[in-house]
């Protein structure tokens, strides 16, 4: 969590009580008084040397194309230049996909940096809807098939290839599936506290 940036501190279970305690006597919100209590009860956790946090720049590279074919050129390269077993259990997955899947949760990641919480919860919402309905592809019901029902491993994606993806098949699956299907309605009213 800290090397992904999602956590600050590190400390085991056992010192929470003191954190809490340490944090509840605190009379400012001055964050370097915070940090600096914090930092008292933290351990310094670095990543075993097998964590992928030890190649983030490198998959940084890789997965900062702009397509999915780009990405896939970039990890193959990296595969066959280290003999780095992450890269090639990750290539391997990436071509087992579905393509028309992976260009779909390509464009939603991309998406979503630039819209609300709310906003990804109806892109999310209306990929489901989009997956489930049949409407653009029969992946979702292919794979479930493959991996779970007859567990051959072996699904016939549709399209077949990368390449025979189309922007308009990504883009629908970002629109309602039709206009009279209701929307993803969430109570943001409820939530916000000065309404």
């Amino acid at each position: 969590m800290m090397a992904c940036g999602l956590a600050t501190h590190y400390s085991p279970s056992t010192r929470l009580t003191w954190i809490e305690e340490r944090l509840h006597k605190l009379v400012t919100d001055d964050p370097s008084t915070i940090e600096t209590s914090l930092e008292e009860f933290s351990i310094a956790d670095l990543p075993e040397e097998s964590s992928v946090m030890h190649r983030i720049e490198t998959i940084d590279k890789c997965f900062s194309h702009d397509t999915v074919e780009e990405i896939v050129d970039a990890m193959e390269t990296e595969a066959t230049g280290s003999n780095d077993e992450l890269f090639t259990s990750a290539l391997k997955k990436l071509k087992q996909a579905a393509p028309l899947s992976l260009k779909v949760a390509l464009k939603s990641i991309r998406d979503g940096r630039y819209q609300t919480f709310d906003q990804c919860m109806v892109r999310e919402y209306r990929m489901s809807l989009q997956a489930m309905s049949k409407q653009i592809s029969n992946d979702f019901s292919e794979g479930v098939r493959a991996r779970l029902v007859e567990k051959d491993f072996l699904p016939k994606w549709n399209p077949p290839c990368l390449e025979q993806v189309s922007q308009d098949m990504v883009n629908s699956y970002f629109t309602r599936l039709s206009d009279t299907e209701a929307d993803l309605e969430l109570p943001i009213k409820s939530r916000e506290a000065f309404v």
